[in-house]
């Protein structure tokens, strides 16, 4: 299943792959797309992978998940 999130917080490149990193390090989760010009991040993910899995891990690298669509 594919879902955005909409982040807060990043400001160049580097911001960009620590959200990738942290988002791709979680199992279940595929094809990870960050955009600093949308600030948002868009994946592939399973089922069993759960919304809260998803904020924390960006939240642990520093940046805000506002909106997941």
């Amino acid at each position: 299943m594919k879902k955005t999130l909409s982040i807060t917080g990043m400001s160049c490149q580097h911001c960009v792959r620590h959200v990738t990193t942290a988002l791709s390090e979680l199992e279940g989760v595929t094809n990870v797309q960050v955009s600093l010009e949308n600030k948002e991040a868009v994946l592939d993910m399973a089922e069993t992978v759960s919304l809260d899995a998803l904020k924390d891990a960006v939240k642990e690298v520093g940046y805000t998940v506002t909106d997941v669509k």
